[in-house]
């Protein structure tokens, strides 16, 4: 694979008898709803990505509170395109692009392009706060592994915590950002607390377990209507959260958290501690910058073009999370599933008008409305100005997860998982994994 890779020296549609080649960087929503639009295109369709698995992000959150299993929510590469004929998968690390070329270059080789689609999203951003270690985000499985981990021996380390001060910290979870995966975490590990764990324990009470769900802005769910805001902040108080809304981070250091309200300081002990409130782009951003001469946006995203080409390379086109278009209304769109599947299918659609020679018009993101479960029977709704909260938009949330799951096989498993959780209120993977997660005290020698 290595020497074929090294072998390509020139732009293959330069190369009499080869289809048009389109290279995609990122087996995200973007990158992978890309590539299953270009199956009756007729090109070759080359989809890179360092991990071999689509991963539905948008449920990682269940993964990281023992709801779901991490295979629920990935389906491998090769499996979900291995009908598509046109279409082949690497596993390999994308390093550089070269524009004048046309040409990605890989750890390990190299490919030509005629047209690139880079859907490299976003990662976690702590807003140049070194708090990786005593903070984790929720990007990826590792992430949602981790967190599971910290989160269930939490509460195995408060069961056998004589202090009670001690046993409180442990038994305190802070989740920084009240954007829809922080109050669904937060409203994740309310549900553990008071309905999974509330038998599981003979020295301590889950259900006392202390939630604190901290945004800097005065609502949570900014970008919903105010009332849908108002809504989850309930239902997050019927879960034993405690909403803090106005107050920054100013500190964390794996056993504290020090708040910000206006000129009052406040520190929090806390073991377990998650971060869901920021993100910048990859550093995939900075390459098109430096390599293409694309204009980024304060986040490291590419403001891009109305067909989501980067100026002056209209054979490169961003789209997804790493994509800033604000050609609609003068905003640039969320970084959301939608955005991203819409764009995947949009460069489908300019790649084929292209070698057809014909042109079609700029990208018009068609918002199908947004969703944020809270926890059993609640979740709140904004579809096209229509509002809904509680059972109603719980039920849209479940179905509308279940259908965008890409294989049918998880699409089983998550409705099975759910459904028992419901009926029983137990969540069935709480696995703590990983090294020994308790430290060897060794005997001191007299």
């Amino acid at each position: 694979m290595l020497n074929f890779l090294k072998s390509i020296k020139k732009p293959v549609s330069e190369v009499e008898g080869i289809l048009h080649q389109v290279v995609i960087v990122g087996g995200g929503f973007g990158g992978l709803y890309a590539a299953k639009a270009l199956r009756p295109v007729p090109v070759e369709v080359t989809l890179v990505d360092k991990r071999n698995f689509h991963l539905f992000q948008p449920l990682l959150y269940q993964v990281a509170t023992g709801g779901i299993s991490p295979g629920d929510i990935a389906s491998p590469l090769r499996a979900v395109l291995h009908r598509q004929k046109n279409t082949r998968v690497i596993a390999a690390e994308v390093v550089d692009i070269w524009p004048d070329q046309k040409k990605v270059i890989l750890s390990d080789g190299e490919l030509s392009y005629d047209s690139l689609i880079v859907a490299t999203g976003v990662m976690t951003y702590y807003f140049g706060n070194d708090w990786e270690e005593d903070a984790p985000g929720l990007k990826t499985v590792e992430d949602a592994l981790d967190i599971r981990r910290q989160i269930f021996l939490a509460f195995e380390a408060a069961e056998r915590e004589t202090d009670p001060e001690k046993q409180k910290a442990w038994m305190t979870f802070v989740v920084i950002g009240g954007g829809p995966t922080g109050v669904e975490l937060a409203g994740a590990i309310g549900e553990l607390a008071m309905n999974t764990l509330k038998d599981d324990f003979r020295h301590i009470r889950p259900s006392e377990a202390k939630i604190l769900l901290l945004e800097g802005k005065d609502r949570i769910l900014p970008t919903y209507p105010p009332k849908l805001s108002d809504k989850a902040v309930k239902s997050l108080e019927k879960l034993g959260v405690t909403v803090q809304t106005e107050t920054f981070v100013t500190n964390i250091d794996g056993a504290a958290v020090t708040l910000r309200h206006g000129e009052r300081e406040e520190q929090v002990q806390s073991k377990t501690v998650i971060w869901a409130a920021g993100v910048k782009a990859t550093p995939m951003g900075q390459t098109l910058a430096e390599r293409a001469g694309a204009e980024l946006d304060r986040m490291g995203r590419v403001i891009v073009e109305p067909d989501l080409s980067v100026a002056d390379h209209p054979e490169i086109l961003v789209i997804g999370d790493l994509a800033h278009y604000a050609h609609q209304d003068g905003e640039p769109l969320p970084g959301v599933a939608q955005v991203a599947m819409q764009q995947g299918r949009y460069a489908a659609d300019l790649i084929h008008a292209r070698l057809k020679q014909k042109t079609i018009p700029p990208f018009r993101y068609k918002d199908k409305g947004n969703l944020a479960v809270i926890g059993r029977n609640a979740a709140v709704a904004d579809i096209r100005g229509l509002h809904l909260s509680g059972f109603l938009a719980w039920l849209i949330w479940i179905f509308i997860h279940i259908q965008f799951l890409i294989e049918f096989g998880n699409k089983v498993a998550v409705m099975f998982q759910w459904a028992w959780t419901y009926l029983t209120k137990k969540r069935g993977a709480r696995l703590i994994t990983g090294a020994n997660p308790f430290p060897v005290v060794k005997e001191k020698n007299n």
